[in-house]
């Protein structure tokens, strides 16, 4: 309610202020007339997030259930962190009048600044049990063998989040795209963390539980960052009257960066965002052929620009990469329960 209430007032706010969207030159001609959309939509996002979040907390004071948790306000506080990063980006881009914002440089320097100070927290505050809303240990339904060692383990975060928050940024390109395709990937993560909440070793020890700090404070973050999510695309659905900018993108990505950390899901993460990773590795595929053959393999990248220039309308495009988004997410989760039943076997 908080987002879907909160951004028609952005759009009137930030369209009184000429807050509009520069749209790329280079990009689809078919997107210039998008030109001036209000952008940076994802403050109500992140307002839904908090509002969610607080609400629930203030919801439990009444029947004595615990306050927030470690491992919720670090995954919160990485996803703000980058939220600033992308939100000066989008105010740079705005008040100079330029589709860009922070140089490269400058939107590195932040992420990694923000990934550096998780990675480190993130293995402090033990629990009740020991443990810490991070581990050294790669992850992919739960922690392996392999160890990283605290350094390696502060550099693997610090890839992650630049990896995702970019991964989730190229793909807002086309009118809900990323909010739908986030909604779907926090929904799987909302049964993925709650059901670690109903296994975990702390309070039901036995065959396939899981040793993961607060499951269900981080199950409380997912669920309100899938509504915040629904509620922005309400308004950010073709034809877009807001779109979510820098701002937006960045969080949502820092976001499921951090999930999957504390969730120890690093690996599992790559196919519940499957979506996410497919239109980073399309730009990456897509230069470093260029580079070398100077041809391209796709018409445009990220890939979504290939299909739109290839004749499929905006619209189709979009729903049909929410399907595989959907994909994703089902795959994700039929992952993480068949390596659940294969350890209660």
């Amino acid at each position: 309610m908080v987002s879907i209430l909160l951004t028609p007032l952005l759009i009137t706010a930030f369209s009184r202020q000429g807050f509009g969207q520069e749209i790329r030159v280079e990009g689809p001609a078919s997107h210039q007339s998008k030109r001036g959309t209000p952008t940076m939509g994802g403050v109500a996002i992140l307002c839904g997030l908090w509002a969610g979040y607080l609400g629930s907390h203030l919801f439990g004071v009444g029947s004595h259930a615990d306050g927030p948790s470690a491992s919720g306000l670090l995954v919160l506080g990485l996803t703000t962190a980058l939220a600033g990063v992308g939100f000066l980006d989008d105010y740079i881009k705005l008040r100079k009048r330029r589709n860009l914002g922070l140089t490269a440089t400058g939107k590195y320097v932040g992420q990694i600044s923000a990934a550096a100070i998780f990675a480190v927290l993130v293995l402090k505050f033990r629990g009740g049990s020991g443990l810490t809303p991070g581990s050294t240990d790669l992850s992919f339904v739960r922690d392996t063998t392999i160890s990283m060692g605290v350094l390696g383990f502060v550099l693997f975060t610090c890839i992650a989040v630049v990896a995702w928050s970019n991964a989730v940024n190229l793909t807002d390109g086309l009118d809900g795209l990323a909010a739908g395709s986030m909604g779907l990937a926090l929904g799987g993560y909302v049964i993925i963390t709650f059901w670690q909440y109903r296994n975990a070793c702390e309070t039901a020890p036995g065959a396939g539980c899981y040793e993961v700090r607060d499951p269900l404070d981080l199950a409380v973050i997912c669920a309100a960052g899938a509504a915040a999510c629904v509620g922005f695309l309400w308004w950010n659905a073709a034809p877009a009257k807001i779109f979510m900018g820098d701002t937006g993108s960045l969080a949502l990505g820092g976001l499921l960066a951090g999930l999957s950390i504390t969730t120890r899901t690093e690996l599992l993460a790559i196919a519940v965002g499957a979506l996410f990773v497919a239109e980073a590795v399309s730009v990456v595929v897509q230069v470093a052929v260029f580079r070398a053959s100077r041809r391209r393999v796709f018409r445009m990248a990220p890939m979504h620009h290939h299909f739109e220039l290839g004749g499929w309308p905006e619209t189709v495009v979009i729903i049909r990469f929410w399907l595989v988004a959907a994909v994703a997410s089902a795959a994700g989760l039929a992952l993480f329960y068949s390596e659940y039943l294969a350890a209660v076997d």
